[in-house]
């Protein structure tokens, strides 16, 4: 299949118009996840049926190159041969059991293989679970309450972590009030000294995205990852590094390798696209959880086999993958949209972790918190952003989220989004 030459240029989108009549009938705002209502880029929801490697296929049969790669989980890209092919054989032996089996043990290895800061871990069923648990946990091992977040970052919807939060609840009207949560602006160290000189005895963790990619990706700077690293040291406090985006996705392993946090949280990459989240640490921490200790948890489809077999087959081909062609591609990306941004002179800023990037229409010269973000143009994504669907290129449905790519995207179809996007900025500038 020559995936290039099946990417339309004149989109006509029917049946997913069709679809979202019927569904807003049915599901709340005709979604299960408000980012996939398309509303804040003036669009109606895409309904896919198919993905094959980079590309994606609607209800139209319209075919996209796929920068959103399920929120950065498809890695492999979408429908790996033999990841389908050993999930068919274990779906004629059992969907699911609700207790122990050998997968889970298999999967648990991998994971500790890869993060060094992992002795025990836990699976549950969404990042959301993980970070619910995790926070518990850390309340209860330290005896404190408190948990200090920052700006723009998401870890999923636990009522306590919603405030600021990143993810599409930018785009969103909340009203959130959580006396015992404290939020800092990301990058800044002189607002967590000083969180900590008032609160230290109270907080019980920090919690933080290590490259956060829920208010588009935004880079640590400046130390600020070894720095809190000391700080929670200090005071005694948890330092969990939510590695749901990042886990797996720049290397075997994940950020927490170069500062040791006590909690790491995952989720995405780690379940091959099934539904997953994982928490894991210290032991001394990880067996304050029952059977063992008084934390509780539990969940009927924690470490389903199915999961368990398809993170353990994406895993064990991660293990063999050279990461650095991901950095190429990005590379090539990036200095593209250099090119373009010279060559129209527009105002916007492309920042990249490695393979996972964001366009930013916002004329900064460097990004390194919310308060930067928010400055973007929004309007002007939302223009971009259908041009680009309408052209066969699907990016994040928000000015807000992280773009990625997977080891199924290849030069010809970085090459075709560049002339694409550079046709955008001809046209309209």
């Amino acid at each position: 299949m020559n995936e290039t030459k099946q990417i339309k240029n004149e989109h006509q989108i029917n049946k997913s118009k069709e679809l979202y009549k019927e569904a807003i009938k049915h599901l709340v705002g005709g979604v299960n996840s408000p980012a996939r209502s398309f509303n804040k880029v003036n669009y109606d929801p895409i309904y896919f049926k198919e993905g094959y490697g980079a590309i994606v296929i609607d209800e139209d049969n319209n075919s996209y190159i796929d920068y959103v790669l399920a929120w950065g989980t498809m890695i492999l890209g979408h429908s790996n041969e033999y990841i389908v092919n050993e999930l068919k054989n274990q779906l004629n032996k059992g969907i699911h059991f609700g207790a122990c089996h050998y997968y889970e043990i298999e999967f648990a290895k991998l994971i500790k293989e890869g993060f060094r800061s992992i002795e025990k871990l836990r699976v549950v069923n969404s990042g959301t679970e993980a970070v619910l648990s995790a926070i518990r946990l850390a309340k209860n091992y330290t005896k404190r309450k408190k948990i200090l977040k920052f700006e723009g970052n998401y870890h999923g919807h636990v009522d306590s972590l919603l405030v600021k939060g990143g993810s599409s609840i930018l785009t969103q009207e909340l009203n959130i009030k959580e006396q015992e949560t404290i939020v800092c602006e990301y990058n800044n160290k002189e607002e967590v000294e000083l969180a900590f000189n008032k609160y230290g005895e109270e907080i019980a963790a920090v919690i933080v995205e290590p490259v956060a990619g829920n208010m588009g990706v935004v880079k640590p700077t400046n130390g600020f990852l070894k720095f809190l690293r000391e700080i929670t040291k200090k005071y005694q406090a948890i330092l969990i590094f939510d590695e749901v985006i990042t886990g797996f996705r720049f290397c075997f392993g994940g950020l927490s390798n170069e500062y040791d946090p006590d909690i790491i949280i995952l989720g995405k990459i780690v379940g091959g696209g099934l539904p997953i989240g994982v928490y894991g640490g210290k032991s001394y921490i990880m067996d304050e959880l029952a059977p063992l200790g008084q934390t509780f948890q539990a969940g009927t489809f924690s470490g389903n086999p199915i999961t368990m077999l398809s993170g353990i087959l994406t895993l064990n081909i991660l293990k063999s993958k050279n990461y650095s062609y991901l950095e190429e591609l990005g590379e090539i990306l990036e200095n593209g949209i250099k090119t373009i941004k010279s060559k129209y002179n527009v105002d916007i800023f492309f920042n990249r972790y490695k393979s996972m990037w964001t366009l930013f229409f916002n004329n900064s010269n460097e990004i390194r918190n919310y308060k930067d973000v928010i400055k973007s143009d929004t309007g002007k994504y939302a223009d971009f952003f259908r041009f680009l669907i309408k052209n066969g290129i699907y990016l994040p449905p928000s000015q807000f989220e992280a773009a990625f790519l997977s080891f199924e995207h290849n030069m010809s179809l970085v090459s075709k989004t560049l002339d694409i996007i550079e046709e955008y900025f001809k046209k309209y500038y």
